[in-house]
């Protein structure tokens, strides 16, 4: 399973909490990328820029879209700007959008200085951003959420309702 949207929309979080419900393997790419780097996002765009980390990014995700062993796997917000990504993602897992207002976004996100993407008006940014990227989600996802005043298990209940069930090996 990949989760996929802006940031902002709790990708993270609510993949964290339904690979701890169902016993599954969780990943988040962005967390990934760090660990394997040993430095931050911010840091990535800002000393081999945003082509690099996008490289980075879609290593990183073929790797866990190759592995065997069930995954949720929390996607950075601009995993869907390569169409490979894209394409990976339809081929090898279930894609849920979680899908959330630019309100919702910048609540969330709006005063977080690690968000590279972001400059002095999070509002303009986030709604230009969404804007590029909503029919990338739109022909990526099998499903979508929206999240807009759900709480984390309230999202996570209706993940897990709306996709299909592994087959028994």
């Amino acid at each position: 399973m990949a989760l996929i949207g802006m940031m902002g929309s709790g990708k993270s979080t609510v993949g964290y909490r339904l690979a701890c419900s169902e016993g599954l393997r969780f990943v988040d790419l962005d967390a990934a990328i760090e660990e394997r780097r040993g430095c931050s996002i911010p840091e990535i765009f800002e000393d081999e820029g945003e082509d690099r980390f996008r490289d980075l990014e879609q290593e990183t995700l073929s790797e866990c879209l190759a592995s065997a062993e069930l995954t949720v796997i929390s996607c950075g917000g601009g995993i869907v700007l390569r169409a490979e990504n894209r394409a990976r993602l339809q081929d090898r897992a279930w894609v849920c959008w979680l899908r959330a207002a630019v309100e919702t976004l910048s609540r969330r996100v709006g005063g977080d200085g690690n968000r590279p993407l972001l400059g002095p008006d999070p509002v303009a940014d986030l709604t230009a951003i969404s804007a590029a990227r909503s029919g990338f989600y739109a022909d990526t996802a099998h499903e979508i959420v929206d999240v807009d005043g759900l709480q984390v298990e309230q999202i996570a209940d209706r993940i897990r309702r709306r996709r299909p069930r592994p087959a028994p090996v």
